[in-house]
């Protein structure tokens, strides 16, 4: 192991909440390995408690309030 961190990929349509299926906006990677993926709606409910047990958070929520782009009918 060389000790360098992996990037972390940004998260997908296909990253999927843990708790409930519905699409995933924040990933927490957990000091002992492994990850949790949540909704907006359970990460606000869980972050604090995992960022307390030392988890690196990744949340791309604010992508919930980004513009549609439309491409417009040709």
């Amino acid at each position: 192991m060389t000790g360098a961190l992996a990037p972390v990929k940004p998260l997908t349509a296909l990253d999927r909440c843990d708790r409930c299926g519905a699409q995933a906006y924040i990933r927490a990677t957990l000091p002992v390995g492994g990850e949790l993926l949540f909704c907006a709606h359970h990460g606000r409910q869980h972050i604090a408690a995992l960022r307390d047990k030392g988890a690196d958070i990744l949340d791309e929520s604010a992508r919930l309030s980004e513009p549609s782009i439309i491409a417009p009918n040709d």
